[in-house]
């Protein structure tokens, strides 16, 4: 059997961040771990962050159940880790 670990820094609870997507301001709960990874991902992709949030709102919106937008995000985020 496996031991696990916490993560580095310890568990970290959400943190609420206001982002404008489209011209309105929405408010985003995320662990900062997953604003640290939209934030790599803003960067490698040469984004402001509200624009990269703004391009998965669109694909979440596009979705057949679509899921609220933190949840979308951080799923987008695991694919993307999961994708390198």
């Amino acid at each position: 059997m496996t031991n696990i670990c916490a993560p580095a820094g310890g568990f970290a609870g959400p943190v609420k961040r206001s982002i404008t997507i489209a011209g309105h301001a929405t408010s985003i709960s995320l662990e900062p771990m997953f604003w640290q990874a939209l934030e790599r991902a803003a960067v490698r992709r040469a984004l402001p962050l509200s624009a990269l949030v703004a391009q998965v709102d669109a694909l979440r919106i596009a979705a057949d159940d679509p899921p609220n937008l933190a949840s979308a995000l951080r799923s987008w985020i695991l694919s993307e880790a999961d994708n390198k």
